[in-house]
């Protein structure tokens, strides 16, 4: 078979801001890294991490080797350790199956599975929670592998809490992010700081040296309290407006089946948003977290009462989507 590594054509990898830059598999540049040493591994983690491709082959092998190996307490072992295959248009994706490592003692993962022979494409999730040291794919040796169907425009920026990162879907294709990614063929990167986005003004400057065609702020979370949000919610907007004065900028607050003290919170974001829109900017939206699980069984969207599941994933997709369709057609 064919062997073809991560970073070599026609293989693309989506979804890492500084692989796109620097070839290196992470999500911010090395001074930042330095600056803010509590992100710890945090930075080298690529949650919505994809390799796309098209090929004919009847057989596919898909294998990684991963820096790091760890027991995430209240995360799924499937979202955090595995790769997921899918194939077919991004409209219409088929499940073709899990990588996953064997137990904790191993680093590695391959597995093997069985394709039509037709051309197709290809989309892979890298695994979420772990540093990927190398990603692998195989083809049968008689088969073709072409650059994957493009995405359209520039990518969506998201930057938010562990929610944003993933925690706890089962797979990587079900958060938000992804399943807005796959309705919209449209690339994202996730800048979800499990338990560290703080509304760092370091982090703003980064984001905003990405070219993007929106920029989705739902930093709340993270923020220790109601008056450290205060302090740091609208100097993060500011600081991403000062460098793109018409960008899209979608802020929301996090999801929730009641709000009680998050109320507050929610306030400080809706501030944020209505004084730019007394300013005159007319390319700020915002989103009410507590509408994302709709209206029947709001209790099951979530495994803790903070982390949506699967199915808050799904109803948080269904109510963002509109929106952010609505701001990109009017572009």
């Amino acid at each position: 078979m064919k062997l073809y590594h991560y970073n070599q054509a026609p293989l693309q990898l989506f979804g890492v801001p500084m692989y796109d830059r620097e070839g290196k598999l992470q999500r911010l540049p090395d001074a930042v890294i330095e600056a803010m040493p509590h992100l710890d591994k945090l930075p080298y983690r690529c949650p919505g991490a994809r390799v796309r491709f098209r090929t004919n082959t009847t057989r596919l092998r898909v294998g990684f080797s991963l820096k790091t190996l760890g027991m995430d307490r209240a995360m799924s072992i499937y979202s955090c350790q595995s790769a997921h295959i899918l194939s077919g248009p991004l409209d219409d994706l088929h499940y073709v199956g899990l990588v996953w490592t064997e137990n904790y003692d191993v680093k590695n993962g391959l597995g093997e599975f069985t394709l039509s022979g037709e051309m197709c494409d290809i989309l892979i999730y890298l695994p979420r929670a772990e540093i990927v040291e190398d990603f692998t794919v195989e083809i049968d040796d008689n088969a073709e592998i072409l650059p994957c169907t493009p995405y359209e425009g520039k990518p969506i920026v998201y930057y938010g809490s562990s929610i944003t990162e993933g925690g706890c879907a089962t797979c990587s294709f079900n958060t938000y992010d992804a399943i807005i990614s796959n309705h919209l063929n449209r690339d994202y990167y996730n800048l979800g700081f499990a338990g560290n986005a703080r509304g760092e003004l370091m982090i703003a400057d980064f984001i905003a040296s990405l070219d993007m065609s929106l920029f989705v702020y739902d930093y709340d979370h993270n923020a220790p309290d109601t008056e450290f949000l205060a302090q740091t919610h609208e100097p993060f907007f500011r600081r991403i407006r000062a460098v793109h004065p018409t960008l899209p900028i979608l802020m929301m607050s996090m999801p929730k089946e009641r709000y009680t003290e998050e109320a507050e919170r929610r306030q400080v974001i809706r501030r944020t948003y209505e004084n730019a829109v007394n300013t005159g900017d007319k390319n700020v939206y915002f989103l009410d977290g507590e509408t994302f699980y709709g209206d029947i069984d709001r209790h099951c969207c979530s495994i803790d009462g903070i982390h949506p599941n699967d199915l808050g994933f799904y109803r948080m997709a269904q109510v963002i989507e509109p929106k952010i369709r609505e701001i990109l057609s009017a572009r």
